[in-house]
């Protein structure tokens, strides 16, 4: 094995971890709720927060919202860690990750969070001074700062990394033995069926074969989360998260392949009549059904209040008339979760409705087929393989029967509903492309060979592996606590867009990393690394942009949530 740095004899890991964290947690924790105090009172005019000041502070608000994702993050880190000493599984490598983890984003809390590459939340911008931040001088928060992340804990890690390559993940993520199993059954189907085509069918900007979308129905991946009585497997959202990152570690368009039906299963399901409950969702599950999601508009973007397209009223149908925008895989779809407005003269959400709009599937070569449907293909980057499109309705008709729930008016609350579990899978599609990075990563640097030895032996590639690693297994905590959440039926807006905005920053980071390690051949489009880079970009701006998944988080925040 090939020695990336010189260790000081014995291990680099903190005694009593599991301790240090919780104290160190606490002590955040007490830093975010005085920040909250300060950036609240900025954002407050006659008693209640004015929306005119918190877009006038949006950098202290956003920080803010940032500044509690990093207070989760610790929290969740010292439930992993308790629980793994519990079980007895909190090994070397575990210890390694959370040490180095927690030690990062300590001093990242005391010297600036990066919300992306130029712009740093400062504990200045929330309005704490020099006095308020004596309470990251604790023993815990200290000893964290200056013995977590250091040089020889890297080193060892990468080392113990070297040592595990090709395992299905780095260090023990903390679920039960049905959620491995699961995990290591997608990883095969993934090994087998996705890995050895993927980077071939983007660089063609090739459809996923329809062979592995009826492999996927097989698998019961559209089914997961589906009760038993619609043809599901009656799964939670854990198992979803599992299912996607694994899928999206082979290449995220298989990952996102579930998100349609997940969009869809969750609309039909929460806002549906009984009658289309069994009619679609059956269908879904099975695969016989391919949905789609049709939102978003060219000049509204994430302001779905500004929706223009029209659905008229028309004896049994309604007449649809108006432009989309950033359509996925909506050529081979045969229906398609429709947002339309019912009544022009409520402004904002009100007049919006939800539709199960049929069609029938169409070919590149005549993508839509259906009367008053038409558009064009919109050439992406990254997340190819569904293909993204501009559609143009003109008097398309969809049958009354076909209106969510049979009553107008309640679309947006319909599509509110299933942003929670919208933001979780994509949270953990952003896991499946960060390992990806760092698998590729790690195997590049084991294998180029500068100067007489493999480039992992040189610190500065390694500590970017162990970063890698360390913020991959942080983030992975964070999204399955979501998850669980979720499962337990509690409210976790919070939790899933603080999964998302952490996981969207972190795949690109080590998608950057891991093609900054491939050198010059990382700008080659022959190595994958390439459409990794490309498919991580997407993950920072759908399902919420970073700065909207910020401003929805503090919003939350500072009317009290915690």
């Amino acid at each position: 094995m090939v020695a990336v740095a010189e260790i000081a004899h014995g291990t680099p890991v903190l005694a009593d971890l599991p301790g240090l964290l919780a104290e160190a947690h606490g002590a955040v924790g007490a830093l975010y709720a005085q920040a909250r105090s300060r950036v609240q009172a900025r954002v407050t005019a006659e008693r209640k927060l004015s929306s005119h000041l918190i877009d006038r502070e949006q950098h202290a608000v956003h920080g803010l919202a940032w500044l509690a994702t990093y207070d989760a993050v610790l929290r969740e880190l010292t439930a992993y860690a308790e629980r793994l000493t519990q079980g007895q599984k909190f090994g070397e490598m575990e210890q390694l990750l959370v040490q180095i983890a927690a030690g990062e984003y300590l001093n990242q809390i005391a010297g600036g969070i990066p919300m992306n590459q130029t712009e740093f939340a400062r504990l200045s911008d929330l309005g704490l001074s020099r006095t308020d931040l004596s309470q990251l001088d604790n023993r815990a928060v200290q000893a964290l700062m200056t013995a977590g992340n250091t040089a020889p804990a890297r080193a060892r890690l990468v080392e113990l990394m070297m040592a595990a390559e090709g395992a299905s993940t780095f260090g023990d993520c903390g679920l039960d033995d049905t959620m491995e199993e699961m995990r290591s059954s997608m990883r095969r189907f993934v090994e087998d069926k996705v890995k050895p085509k993927a980077h071939e069918w983007h660089r063609a900007n090739a459809y996923v074969p329809m062979e592995i979308v009826e492999e996927l129905a097989g698998l019961g991946v559209f089914a997961l989360t589906l009760p038993e009585q619609y043809g599901g497997l009656g799964l939670g959202k854990e198992s979803m998260c599992v299912v996607s990152e694994e899928l999206s570690r082979g290449w995220i368009t298989v990952g996102s392949l579930g998100t349609r039906a997940e969009i869809a299963c969750e609309l039909i399901l929460g806002g549906g009549t009984e009658a289309q409950k069994e009619t679609w969702l059956p269908r879904i599950a099975s695969g016989e059904i391919l949905p789609t999601a049709v939102f978003t508009e060219p000049n509204t973007g994430s302001d779905l209040g500004s929706l223009r397209t029209r659905a008229v009223k028309d004896g049994d149908v309604y007449k649809v008339t108006g432009n989309k925008t950033w359509i996925t895989h909506p050529v081979r779809a045969d229906i398609m979760t429709l947002l339309a407005r019912t009544n022009p003269d409520e402004p904002g959400y009100k007049g919006l409705s939800m539709f199960i709009a049929e069609k029938p599937r169409g070919s590149d070569a005549d993508p839509f087929p259906a009367k008053g449907m038409s558009g064009g293909e919109i050439e992406v980057l990254g997340y190819r393989g569904m293909k993204e499109y501009e559609i143009r309705f003109e008097d398309f008709e969809v049958k009354a029967d076909n209106l969510l729930g049979g009553a107008e008016g309640q679309g947006f609350k319909q599509l509110m509903q299933t942003f929670e579990s919208a933001r979780i899978q994509t949270a953990a599609r952003a896991l499946g492309v960060a390992q990806n990075a760092l698998d590729v990563g790690l195997d590049y640097a084991m294998g180029r060979i500068q100067f007489g030895k493999p480039i992992v032996a040189f610190p500065r590639i390694a500590d970017k592996l162990a970063l890698m690693a360390a913020e991959i297994m942080a983030t992975r905590q964070l999204v399955y606590h979501s998850a669980r959440e979720k499962d337990a039926g509690r409210r976790c807006d919070l939790e899933a867009g603080m999964a998302k905005l952490l996981g969207a920053r972190v795949a690109w980071s080590c998608a950057d990393n891991a093609l900054q390690i491939h050198g010059g051949n990382g700008f080659a489009l022959e190595y994958q690394i390439s459409r990794i880079l490309c498919d991580a970009r997407i993950l920072n701006i759908f399902e919420g942009a970073a700065e909207i998944q910020a401003q929805v988080i503090a919003r939350r925040l500072l009317e009290g949530g915690n």
